[in-house]
């Protein structure tokens, strides 16, 4: 466990590096969105980049799979984030913080970026323990991890594509509310897919045999990505802005959609 710390020393020293340049981005652009860009590809390129950090010999094959795995999952949100920051106007978070801090907004919003590396940094640790786990060859074990990621990478961009083709419609209305496929399951699919990928990090870190037990650490990933969705950047300022925006018609949306989990829609 202690060579561990080399590799995430490094990924968290990058990350912070990364936030950094993406506070100039944003101030440079004025479209604080960028910042999300940044922190997608960076975690993907923190997590990758531990996952195949040589500890004890060249990369193994459970090395390749979990940088992998973190290739695929940050390259999808990064490029999701982006085209949404390309396209669109800014993220509703960053405008209201615009206001609410005013003249100090840059000041605060770098040292609120660099919280964000040390939020990736946490979540560099699953990826870390999940690569370097040492119980033999890939196995079962190991599928039933990826096939986990896959399905929360997949149901995520399914959710992505359904809420910007809502957007995209002509038809719709301000005070409208999206409430269709996956949306009409949970008020926030997108996040329940993307909280269910990093459930893929213990099932890849955890070693039965019980030798590394270290590799229950691995359980902060989703318990951290699950508290910053549901209490922190996620869900809450979203939800205050939907209330702020459209209140009549999200009321009734909330009344009949959970937040999170899924569950079949209500008439």
């Amino acid at each position: 466990m202690i060579a561990l710390l080399a590799p995430w020393g490094l990924a968290t020293l990058f990350l912070c590096a990364v936030m950094a340049v993406a506070w100039g981005v944003q101030r440079a652009t004025g479209q604080g969105g960028w910042a999300d860009v940044f922190w997608s590809f960076g975690l993907c390129a923190a997590g990758a980049g531990a996952a195949l950090y040589p500890v004890d010999g060249p990369p193994d094959a459970r090395q390749w799979l979990a940088a992998g795995l973190a290739a695929l999952w940050g390259v999808r949100l990064g490029a999701h984030i982006a085209g949404r920051s390309l396209s669109g106007p800014e993220d509703a978070r960053y405008a209201r913080l615009r206001q609410e801090w005013g003249a100090n907004f840059q000041m605060r919003l770098f040292a609120f970026l660099q919280l964000q590396a040390g939020a990736a940094a946490v979540l560099v640790l699953p990826i870390l323990l999940a690569a370097h786990n040492r119980q033999g060859p890939l196995g079962l074990q190991d599928a039933l991890g990826a096939a986990l990621l896959v399905v929360g990478v997949v149901g995520a961009g399914i959710a992505d594509r359904q809420l910007a083709a809502f957007r995209a419609d002509p038809s719709t209305t301000r005070d409208q509310v999206m409430d269709r496929g996956l949306w009409a399951w949970s008020r926030h699919p997108n996040y329940f897919f993307e909280w269910l990928g990093w459930c893929a990090w213990p099932v890849l870190a955890v070693d039965l045999g019980g030798d590394r037990p270290w590799g229950w650490l691995a359980l902060v990933g989703p318990a951290y990505i699950y508290w910053l969705l549901t209490r922190v950047s996620g869900i809450p300022p979203l939800e205050a802005h939907m209330r702020r925006s459209r209140p009549e018609a999200f009321a009734r949306y909330a009344a009949r959609t959970p937040v999170f989990f899924p569950r079949p829609p209500r008439g």
